[in-house]
């Protein structure tokens, strides 16, 4: 099973001996090392896959993982392993524990858009920019582990002072609806096995080896968790690269890395510097650019994939041309090499970048995939179906309480919440629970409380059948007592509203696939529901699109071609960045786009930008001045030589020649 992996790989799968850091540069192979030391744990040395977790960031990775680990294993010898996410484990941790905690197992979990609306009612306010400003600050501080008391005693200024008030009043909220947010998943975890010493037993006991995909983007939370379940024993690997930790702005620490050699002092480093993705000169580029931050260990990229094609660098007029230049080019390369669309990446910065090129991708009827759309999640009718489920797993989920019963409305007006919320207030108690209570029914009298309490004793009796039942009965039931699909039909245009009503079809028939193919019923599935990721399914990785994406959403992935554009001063790296002092971290992020390329790489840049409605002039990256010039040729940067250029368009002219003659 070993002999397909190079030596510094099957040292790492073999190293038993205590904690292991694997450096494992991009394109090295860390999902295989990761894949065989599982499979390696459980045939050779004998440990049981129950005891055993490999945790991932994305719900993707971890399925990759599950399936190359079934491959290795045939039969049931995998039965029982862990492979998840960070977030899922804690998760699955918090529900067999929620009673340490004071929470019952059937919490709710929030997304960002469901703790963006009670920092809307906490704040006061509309604005989207305050909200999120106070939802990032109060996860970041979740992340640090630092509570309400703690921020507040560790505020520098007033703003500081009036954010940790309103980080209190969150949790406060969170508390009574129940409810916890996707930080809580890791940050309760790790405050349970620090106060109640036989749930980290219990845990450390069952998963005795952890093995830890993309380290480098651990926060000081996932750290801490990490630290407590392999205790002194420190029977673990973790796998990263800290050449490229790109997530500071939301929490994660390239210091874990330090902190590994610290807290662990027979820490065991193998690198892996073998790249089987990129070309020599790909490569070279990379190792040069990243040459020029402080390293915390030294390693560098090789391959034997040949030395590959330059590295073209492309100038433009402006932004409009250099989208005219990169599609040109992309249609020329693919009939010149008989390639797939789905060959090419179009990488950038920001999101805003992308809108030009996607024109540009339309007017030429170019295929296109674009990265980090809108969840399926987050789509209105989907949120509204989701409203009911949670309400069936969580009858104090106010939120959703509030959402369901009003989605489509069923003779409960404004007035009446009005009231039911005053009333739910002042006795402490959830929305759902004040229903049922008499004197409510004094406040409201009996025209208005019927309906509320028809409502209520519908959700209690689907509840019941939820628990029993399987989930596409359920469902079925659901939508036709409601009648989503009536009402959705009364608010829009029919087009419209097929539409939606197409996409509540496809999302029942999930859920009822999952149910079956899990053996769950609704009410477990609604429990872990926030943390898939509906897109993840849906992706057709077979499509023939050229890819769009940011530089963040690329991690991870590669692409035969890779067009890295807007490389400017301002944008790679960011103005922020700049004036932040978080060159590094750009710098990392500029590493990143030129290891998703595998055979050929053009960066491009503008001369000029309209910002703010006016043109501002651009000057290229310094990221482009710190690679090896020699590996770069360019257009419109004046450097190249003439006659070298000339040739390489009368060869490429014959190519073309020759093509059209066959």
């Amino acid at each position: 099973m070993l002999s397909k992996l190079n030596p510094p790989q099957r040292e790492a799968v073999k190293y038993l001996d205590g904690p292991l850091l694997v450096l494992a540069g991009a394109g090295s192979g860390k999902t295989r090392v990761i894949t065989h030391k599982i499979a390696y744990l459980i045939e050779t040395c004998g440990i049981s896959a129950s005891n055993i977790a490999a945790i991932t960031f994305t719900n993707k990775a971890a399925r990759e993982m599950q399936e190359r680990v079934g491959k290795l294993l045939q039969g049931k010898a995998a039965r029982g392993l862990t492979v998840t996410t960070f977030h899922s484990l804690g998760l699955h941790i918090l529900r067999q524990e929620a009673k340490h905690l004071g929470y019952k197992p059937r919490f709710s979990v929030l997304d960002a858009s469901d703790s963006a609306g009670i920092l809307n009612d906490i704040l006061k306010t509309t604005d989207k920019k305050e909200i999120r400003r106070a939802q990032s600050v109060i996860s970041n501080w979740k992340n640090a582990m630092l509570s309400p008391a703690a921020a507040a005693e560790a505020a520098q200024d007033e703003t500081e002072r009036q954010l940790a008030k309103i980080y209190q009043a969150y949790q406060d909220t969170l508390r009574a609806y129940q409810a916890m947010d996707f930080d809580d998943l890791i940050r309760l975890p790790v405050e349970l096995f620090e106060n109640v010493p036989e749930a980290l037993e219990k845990w450390s006991n069952k998963l005795r080896y952890l093995l830890i995909d993309e380290y480098q983007d651990t926060n000081t939370c996932q750290y801490k968790l990490v630290k407590l379940l392999s205790g002194s024993r420190g029977a673990f690997t973790a796998v990263g690269d800290d050449d490229q930790a790109i997530y500071a702005w939301r929490g994660a620490n390239v210091e874990n890395l330090h902190l590994l050699q610290n807290d662990f002092p027979n820490l065991q480093v193998i690198k892996l510097e073998q790249n089987y993705r990129s070309t020599v000169r790909i490569l070279r580029a990379a190792n040069t650019l990243i040459a020029n931050n402080p390293k915390l260990f030294e390693k560098k990229l090789w391959s034997d994939l040949g030395l590959g094609d330059p590295i073209q660098v492309m100038a433009a007029k402006d932004d409009e041309q250099e989208a005219e230049n990169v599609v040109m080019r992309l249609q020329t390369h693919k009939f010149q090499n008989r390639t797939r669309f789905a060959d090419y990446a179009i990488l950038y910065r920001g999101n805003h970048q992308a809108r030009i090129f996607e024109q540009q991708l339309r007017n030429e009827k170019i295929p296109y995939l674009l990265s980090g759309g809108q969840s399926f999640f987050d789509r209105t009718e989907i949120k509204d179906i989701i409203a009911y489920l949670r309400l069936l797993a969580n009858s104090d989920d106010d939120p959703a309480f509030i959402r369901a019963v009003t989605t489509p409305r069923r003779g409960i007006g404004t007035g009446t919440l009005e009231k039911l919320g005053n009333y739910a207030a002042e006795r402490h108690i959830s929305l759902f629970a004040a229903a049922f209570e008499a004197g409510l029914e004094h406040q409201l009298g009996a025209k208005q409380h019927h309906p509320l309490l028809e409502f209520c004793n519908f959700i209690n009796n689907l509840t019941d059948r939820a628990e029993r039942e399987p989930c596409a009965e359920v469902m079925a039931d659901l939508l036709n007592a409601i009648g989503y699909e009536a009402w959705l039909f009364d608010q829009e245009e029919d087009r419209p509203a097929q539409t939606k009503w197409n996409n509540v079809l496809e999302f029942v028939a999930w859920i009822n696939k999952k149910g079956e193919e899990d053996g769950k019923t609704v009410i477990e599935l609604t429990q872990t529901i926030a943390l898939i990721n509906i897109l993840d399914s849906r992706e057709d990785q077979d499509v023939d699109a050229v890819r769009l994406s940011t530089l963040h959403a690329a991690k991870g992935l590669e692409y035969p071609h890779v067009f890295l554009v807007g490389v400017e001063e301002g944008i790679l790296p960011h103005r922020e960045s700049v004036d932040n002092g978080q060159i590094e971290e750009e710098r990392r992020l500029m590493y990143v786009g030129i290891t998703r390329a595998q055979k050929g790489l053009t960066l491009s840049h503008c001369h000029k930008r309209k910002r703010a409605g006016e043109w501002q002039k651009c000057d290229p990256s310094r990221f482009i001045g710190e690679l090896h010039q020699e590996d770069l040729r360019g257009a419109g940067r004046g450097e190249t030589d003439p006659e070298a250029q000339k040739a390489e368009g009368s060869a490429r002219l014959a190519q073309i020649r020759a093509m059209l003659g066959k």
